[in-house]
């Protein structure tokens, strides 16, 4: 029986894991592409409206607390500071609550660059004489060597930099965003989301953060700005999206290529 030599089978082994690899790899892309090639001609689906804190990856929130603060709301009072209504407090107060989050971010941002270095240097050492013994240096160097000049060196280096950043952003969003959980001071934990579908394009938006009750105005309104850790979200999916991004190829390409 014919038997195959070990570097024939360590290349088999070799090319069965690569093979092995590949098809994982391909698979792995397929499945993103048969679901595309299954909605051909269909709108992209929206998600089902689900309880936010049962979505897998949830988390409460956990944060140094300071002391409760005391509410500044007067006893006795018939009217309530904040209140819309006459004896109710229209503005959200406990999980499950909705209130509205207004995104308006304009910003801008211009930043030039420039760096220049420049570094020159020079050594150079001697033995003209030493105790007599500059005499026998023929002995052990090269009978061309020159006491007064056994060492000289020169170096120089140069290095020139520049970068440029010029970036204008301008949003104007509103969004509805549920209480998820009331901290230990009062503190309430947002999330909110919202998908917009136009003909084959789906617009996306999520938010999520931590907000005072006293920041929400009495339009049951908070601004962005108020929100500490805050997420925030825009992006869509479907066909401008798709054309907005590099081939798989391509990315393949751009991941692996050292150059």
């Amino acid at each position: 029986m014919y038997s195959f030599p070990r570097n024939t089978k360590s290349m088999t082994k070799t090319a069965l894991l690569a093979t092995g690899l590949s098809l994982v790899t391909l698979l792995s892309g397929c499945g993103n592409v048969v679901d595309r090639v299954s909605r051909i001609g269909e709108e992209p689906p929206m998600a089902d409206i689900q309880n936010p804190t049962a979505q897998p990856g949830y988390k409460p929130v956990s944060l140094p607390m300071p002391a409760p603060t005391s509410d500044s709301r007067q006893p006795a009072s018939l009217w309530r500071q904040g209140s819309r209504a006459f004896f109710k407090d229209q503005r959200a107060g406990r999980v499950g609550d909705i209130l509205t989050v207004v995104i308006e971010i304009k910003d801008q941002a211009r930043l030039n660059n420039a760096t220049t270095t420049a570094r020159d240097g020079s050594n150079s050492a001697d033995l003209p004489n030493f105790l007599g013994y500059e005499t026998l240096l023929h002995k052990v160097l090269p009978d061309a060597v020159n006491p007064n000049a056994l060492v000289q060196a020169d170096s120089g280096s140069n290095t020139s930099g520049t970068g440029t950043i010029n970036r204008t952003e301008d949003i104007q969003l509103r969004i509805a965003a549920l209480v998820t959980q009331v901290l230990p001071n009062g503190n309430f934990v947002l999330q909110g989301s919202q998908q917009v579908r136009v003909n084959y394009e789906m617009r996306d938006l999520r938010v999520t953060g931590v907000i005072r009750p006293e920041d929400i105005s009495s339009l049951n309104e908070v601004s962005y700005d108020k929100i500490a850790e805050a997420r925030i979200s825009y992006g869509g999916k479907g066909t401008s999206s798709d054309l907005q991004q590099p081939r798989y190829g391509q990315q393949l390409y751009d991941v692996l290529f050292p150059f």
